[in-house]
């Protein structure tokens, strides 16, 4: 028995050469010659649980990308550019619609509203096609928009508002002997406290640590977070630019780690800190009306949930919250807690360094095995927020709301109080349902795929250098980054086609692939004498 599987063999070679263990099955066809073959490609998994190596290669991309945008000298997103007279044109007809629209509207006409609505959609794709982005007026139109007060808290501080300026990078210093720099910061912010812990994470006294604070604070901390960067940015006057990265403390509380592009003084960071909030309009969900045997159960003819009593429908979402009155409170204020840290960082340093790589550690783990729960207690600590997470309701659409005598926004039949699919509720998401990377859109002026391209571009050069080239002999003639798309189709193989090969296969396949390919790379290294590899972006794979 202790002797180890093959597969688990085949497995510990694929992760030393950098290759993905659950590779995918792609049929590409050559248009030219008609031929098909099979290739395994990456299943993309950012999560080492799934795929140890498409995992680590995700989080070395984020790491190029929070790299290639902390501290930059100039503006990295240009003006957009003039639209052109295609585009113009498509924008009047598109007013011409919006009109005709609003007349059948008028006359009573759903079957011309639908027509003009398809035509609507279709020139909106055309728009996208001719490059503008957007839409050019929201899809929610038979929604009405809710406006609450925007007056501040009387329990939070007021801040200073300034008009936003569109610059993005921060200030320049200069030393006495003439030299500058362009420094930037490293902030983290955390949430407020919910009761005593010991050092371990796990609560003094569990009776007294209150899970329902704790489970509705990580439910909206990704508004919390929204708004943070918002009155950041009023309060500054320019455009801050940040890369954050979500993970959890030892007590399993949302904590965010951030790169800021420019500095900010600490005291104006704190006094944003404390003043920043973000309030839960919604229906009061403290007291459950229904228990768990006696729950609203569905009519198909009316097609809403009813009382299991009097056999009346419940009040929908939109009545729920028109109830609501000025007077009334909201169901939850959402805070940061007291602690924030906040460091400063100058570019080419080795303390940049070890902060991209201390702000990306964990990604490539699930929010609940971030840290040990090796001791009893702590396992008593999760299940305890884990069943606060199960009960609470998460958006408008969540199945708990039944619980609390109101119909989920959109109902349908099979909603079970205490079995929500949303992302909230799942034991590795911990309450945070929102994105662990957070990244502001003018950062480094590219997306994702954008840099990964740029990956892939820097290995091209190489190999050119070293004279291989997609029509020679090497890995850039081989099916990899080097190889010419323009005249092939690749489509993937679902489960159940008869020609998909076993995984087995396809793991073995990409093994050999990719060491044919490191020794491709390293004979023409050695052929190129006095010739030293060049050093890429953060973990450049030979083949992306």
């Amino acid at each position: 028995m202790r002797m180890p599987l093959a597969r688990q063999v085949v497995e510990a070679v694929a992760m030393e050469n950098g290759v993905c263990v659950r590779p995918m099955a792609m049929r590409r066809t050559n248009l030219d010659t008609g031929e098909t073959e099979i290739v395994p490609v990456p299943c993309g998994a950012t999560l080492a649980s799934k795929c140890p190596t498409c995992a680590e290669r995700a989080r070395r991309l984020r790491m190029a990308q929070c790299k290639a945008g902390w501290h930059l000298e100039d503006e990295p997103v240009p003006d957009p550019d003039p639209p052109s007279e295609d585009a113009k044109v498509l924008a009047g007809f598109r007013a011409d619609l919006e009109a005709l629209r609003r007349d059948a509207e008028r006359d009573s006409d759903p079957a011309g509203v639908a027509e003009l609505d398809e035509l609507i959609g279709q020139v909106d794709d055309e728009l996208n096609a001719l490059g503008v982005r957007g839409k050019a007026a929201p899809d929610n139109r038979d929604r009405p928009r809710r406006a609450r007060s925007t007056r501040r808290r009387q329990d939070a501080p007021d801040l200073p508002r300034l008009p936003v300026d569109k610059r993005t990078i921060g200030r320049t210093y200069e030393a006495p002997d003439g030299t500058t720099w362009r420094p930037s910061m490293f902030l983290t912010l955390t949430c407020d406290t919910y009761g005593r812990v010991r050092s371990d994470g796990t609560p003094v006294d569990p009776g007294s640590y209150d899970y329902r604070r704790a489970a509705r604070d990580a439910i909206h901390f990704p508004k919390l977070i929204d708004r943070f960067w918002q009155n950041l940015r009023r309060c500054v006057g320019w455009d801050v630019q940040y890369f954050a990265a979500l993970e959890p403390q030892r007590r399993l509380a949302p904590h965010l780690h951030a790169a800021i592009r420019g500095t900010v003084p600490r005291m104006v960071l704190r006094q944003v800190a404390a003043a920043t909030y973000h309030q839960v309009w919604w229906p009061p969900c403290d007291r459950p009306i229904y228990p768990d045997t006696a729950l609203p159960a569905w009519d198909t003819d009316s097609g809403a949930y009813l009382d299991p009593t009097t056999g009346e429908a419940l009040p929908t979402w939109d009545e729920a919250l028109d109830a609501i009155g000025e007077e009334d409170e909201p169901a939850h204020v959402a805070r940061f807690g007291p602690q924030l840290r906040v460091d400063g960082v100058t570019a080419n340093s080795a303390h940049t360094g070890r902060m991209i790589g201390y702000l990306t550690k964990y990604l490539t783990k699930s929010l609940d095995t971030c840290h040990d729960t090796d001791s009893d207690a702590h396992r008593r600590h999760v299940e305890r927020l884990a069943d606060a997470l199960r009960h609470e309701p998460c958006s408008p659409g969540c199945a708990n709301w039944l619980r609390y005598g109101v119909q989920p926004r959109n109902p349908k039949p099979g909603l079970v109080p205490g079995r929500c699919r949303g992302k909230a509720h799942r034991r590795e998401t911990l309450g945070f349902g929102g994105r662990r990377v957070l990244v502001s859109r003018r950062w480094s002026g590219k997306t994702l795929a954008d840099h990964r391209a740029d990956r892939i571009a820097w290995v091209r050069q190489q190999l050119e250098a070293l004279g291989h080239t997609a029509t020679g002999t090497g890995p850039a003639a081989a099916p990899g980054p080097g190889a010419d798309s323009s005249r092939t189709v690749c489509t993937l193989l679902r489960p159940g086609d008869p020609a998909a090969p076993r995984r087995e296969h396809l793991l073995l396949q990409a093994v050999a692939q990719r060491r044919a390919w490191r020794a491709q790379l390293d004979t023409a290294n050695a052929a190129a004498p006095g010739r030293h590899p060049a050093t890429g972006p953060p973990g450049a794979p030979i083949a992306a």
